[in-house]
C-alpha cells in the first residue's frame, strides 16, 4: 500500500489542519489544555493517515472526544 498525495487528501488534511491552528490558538489564548492539546493533535496527524475519508473521521472522532472532555469539566 503506497502513499499518494490526491487532491482530495490535500483539501481534508488542509481543513483539518485549519481547524487544529483555530483550536490551538484558542488554547493557547484562553489557557486551555483540552483545546491547545487537540489543535496540536489535529495539525499534525494528516501528515501521517494516506485516506481523506479517514483524515475526515478522525478528526470527528477527536472534535467528539474534545466536546465530551469539556462537558466533563476538564
Amino acid at each position: 500500500m503506497g502513499f499518494e498525495m490526491s487532491a482530495g487528501w490535500l483539501m481534508a488534511g488542509m481543513i483539518v489542519s485549519t481547524v487544529g491552528m483555530g483550536l490551538f490558538m484558542y488554547g493557547k489564548k484562553q489557557l486551555r489544555m483540552p483545546q491547545l492539546f487537540m489543535g496540536i493533535v489535529m495539525m499534525v496527524y494528516p501528515a501521517f493517515v494516506a485516506s481523506p475519508l479517514l483524515i475526515l473521521v478522525l478528526c470527528g472522532a477527536l472534535s467528539g472526544g474534545l466536546w465530551a472532555a469539556v462537558r466533563a469539566g476538564y
